[in-house]
């Protein structure tokens, strides 16, 4: 009976184990077709399954592994990287080919000013190099449409080594988007060139050569106020030591670098109605500038006490010429003659070179806004006989204007130089073409006809230095 017992509870067993495989592997279900005992295969079949269950075990492990594996990448992607040292907004242009197998000392500077540029002011223009602190002096250079890289990158180059750049702002006014993205590679890589330069002659500070380092270095206790231009960095950096190593060329002592900003817009973003296209059949960009510096000047009139209107294609500006109105009341407005003012008295001719004018900046903006409203008047006396308006005309006749002079909101004091602004020819031809008698003048004239000639003598003077080394066209 014991045995029967025994036979029958091991039966029971057998049954419940494989009323349990038949769950999960059905294709056995054979083997309990009936209530007899189980077959001599029992055993085998058993051993099979075990196995089958191992390997569906270790493959349920795996699929679990890569489930926690995917699970934990795709939080860690959600995190946001740091960005520290990523500006936003910015957009990168590639602009030079640097040999990476060499990187020297002197190329630091240029590095960190190479491949950003941002929104100048309020979601328009374009900012190259973001400026140390704010600066008094701003320079706005119009950039005619049929000027070349060649006679551009010249303006630029100088522009940069004259020192103008150690106390103003500089901007570039184009006539369109198409253009001035035709010249911003010149911009920058004059700009990355510049920054070369200066720690080219930090290194070998008792170097022969014109470009003076002092001019763009100050131990003075200056408020470090930060530049209009831009967007604002939420940071105290009212103190010269806190700035220490964030900004290129501070060095310990309390030395700051001081330059300006280097941005650029186009009168379709200052001018977008195009204010004169009813008045005249064509603008050119010489008229045209004139509706676009009342809502520049407007919009940064608290930030600056001098500027300065400057003709790219026609000047060229080897010294900073802002002494001659620093001194002078915020009305004051100075104007250089035309060269060929002096020929004759008459008041129809042109006497005022409208290629650089300088003054305060409240002056500046009532001339701007005067010159609009006479380039108009203008107009429409000159549509009938179909002669070009000049704004160097208007400027002589505004010089004549009583009302300007002593207008209760509008005044403007001029003050109008006896001498012209020298041409490039007549400075190397009276002296056997030497570049010293270019260089000692804050402004010079290209002229119609020597544009090849002031390239050729100051290109000359340029890579005679070491300074050529930073220079690829030397």
């Amino acid at each position: 009976m014991a045995k029967t017992n025994a036979t029958t509870t091991s039966s029971s067993s057998y049954q419940s184990d494989m009323g349990l495989l038949l769950v999960f592997f059905p294709q056995h279900n054979k083997f309990h077709s009936t209530n007899s005992q189980p077959s001599p295969s029992l055993k085998t079949t058993y051993s099979n399954n075990n196995l089958i269950l191992s390997k569906a075990q270790f493959t349920l492990s795996i699929c679990a592994l890569l489930f926690f594996i995917t699970l934990l990448l795709f939080t860690l992607s959600t995190f946001e990287p740091s960005i520290s040292n990523i500006t936003p907004r910015s957009k990168t242009r590639i602009l030079l080919s640097q040999n990476t197998a060499s990187i020297t000392k002197r190329d630091h500077l240029s590095r960190m000013n190479e491949n950003v540029t941002y929104h100048a002011l309020q979601k328009m223009g374009t900012l190259y190099r973001r400026g140390t602190r704010a600066m008094n002096d701003l320079t706005i250079c119009h950039v005619a449409d049929e000027i070349d890289e060649h006679d551009f990158r010249l303006f630029v180059r100088l522009i940069h080594r004259s020192g103008l750049t150690a106390k103003s702002d500089v901007v570039f006014l184009f006539s369109s988007p198409s253009i001035s993205d035709s010249f911003a590679h010149v911009i920058q890589q004059e700009n990355n060139v510049f920054f070369s330069l200066i720690s080219l002659h930090r290194e070998l500070p008792n170097s022969e050569s014109n470009f003076n380092l002092s001019l763009f270095y100050t131990n003075k206790k200056l408020e470090m106020a930060e530049t209009v231009w831009g967007k604002r960095i939420r940071s105290n950096l009212s103190k010269v030591e806190e700035r220490e190593g964030e900004l290129p060329g501070i060095e310990s002592g309390g030395l700051l670098l001081s330059i300006g900003s280097v941005l650029s817009f186009d009168a379709t973003e200052l001018d977008p109605e195009n204010s004169l296209a009813g008045f005249l059949d064509r603008v050119p960009l010489s008229l045209r500038r004139w509706a676009c510096y009342p809502m520049l000047l407007g919009r940064v009139r608290r930030n600056f006490k001098h500027v300065m209107l400057v003709d790219v294609k026609n000047m060229l500006v080897l010294k900073d010429p802002f002494g001659s109105v620093r001194n002078r009341s915020p009305d004051s407005v100075f104007l250089f003659a035309n060269k060929n003012s002096g020929k004759t008295r008459s008041k129809t001719q042109e006497r005022v070179n409208s290629g650089v004018i300088i003054g305060g900046a409240r002056g500046m903006r009532h001339l701007c806004n005067a010159v609009v409203v006479e380039i108009v008047g203008a107009a429409m006396q000159h549509r009938k006989k179909k002669s070009p308006v000049s704004d160097s005309v208007i400027l002589s006749q505004l010089t004549r204007n009583e009302f300007m002079r002593k207008g209760s909101n509008n005044n403007v004091n001029f003050i109008t130089s006896s001498e012209s602004i020298p041409e490039a020819s007549s400075l190397v031809g009276r002296n056997s073409g030497t570049p010293t008698s270019l260089l000692n003048n804050a402004i010079i004239e290209r002229g119609a006809d020597n544009n090849d000639i002031s390239y050729v003598i100051i290109k000359k003077q340029i890579c005679s230095y070491m300074d050529s080394s930073v220079y690829r066209d030397c």
